[in-house]
């Protein structure tokens, strides 16, 4: 039976793909922190689609909770044909101003959490000669916005690298880089999106199905929507000196 892994899937873009998943008969093994939702989600998916949900309450910030995370990933006896790594958060602080024990959680669960659990699911996948991994990156891996930015752009490359160094294989890996999109995301960083005009705004479900899409397509990066796929392009090929200005100026509007 295939199965995939998913990171913050209790909301967002990973809630989405659970469903998503679930609808193509895929048993799920749901990753999140709050364990009562996670039970909530597993039992509806269960019901709703007749596929088997799995709950793993882990905070990826943790070391020792990471590891379980990790460690089920390679669990022979259960094995995962797809990773999709998407927990994830922002804060609302300039780097200067900001915590630096809530830096430091930020690079835990948007750095090292996706890299530990791609390099651990990938044994068992180049065994297999099968299997994905679906890295929830951002436009902002293009821009200069602070640290989730760097942690974002850490991602993107990474996912690149892979997608290189793994063509002569059947395990497929893509970054997918979306851009504002309707989740709790923005909520829970206490960001002001007010001022955002609703087209910029995607939704879940648009970015999970193109980026299912590129996947099977062979891309190596997705991008949603044509307002971020021009976006994007701008901020790749544009002078450094104006995408680091419109970039800090973006979080500079969001923290106000």
């Amino acid at each position: 039976m295939k199965s995939a892994l998913i990171t913050g899937a209790t909301s967002g873009i990973g809630a989405e793909y659970s469903k998503f998943l679930a609808a193509k008969g895929y048993d799920l093994v749901l990753v999140a922190r709050d364990k009562k939702r996670l039970t909530e989600c597993g039992k509806s998916l269960s019901k709703n689609y007749g596929i088997k949900a799995e709950i793993l309450a882990a905070d990826l910030s943790i070391p020792t909770q990471l590891k379980r995370v990790e460690e089920r990933l390679q669990n022979p006896k259960k094995p995962i044909s797809i990773l999709v790594n998407n927990a994830g958060f922002g804060l609302n602080r300039a780097f200067s101003q900001s915590d630096i024990k809530d830096e430091a959680s930020l690079l835990a669960v948007l750095v090292t959490a996706p890299m530990r659990l791609t390099h651990a699911a990938l044994e068992p996948m180049l065994n297999a000669n099968s299997g994905s991994i679906i890295n929830i990156s951002s436009v902002a891996s293009w821009i200069a916005g602070g640290t989730y930015s760097a942690a974002k752009s850490y991602l993107t490359v990474l996912s690149e690298s892979l997608h290189t160094e793994l063509k002569d294989t059947k395990v497929k890996i893509i970054a997918v880089c979306p851009g504002f999109t309707h989740t709790e995301f923005h909520q829970r960083g206490k960001m002001k999106m007010t001022g955002l005009p609703e087209f910029m705004w995607l939704s879940t479900k648009q970015v999970v199905e193109k980026s299912w899409r590129d996947l099977n397509s062979g891309k190596a990066v997705s991008v949603a929507g044509w307002q971020y796929k021009t976006l994007s392009f701008i901020a790749r090929y544009a002078p450094r000196s104006i995408v680091r200005k419109v970039g800090m100026n973006v979080r500079r509007k969001q923290r106000t």
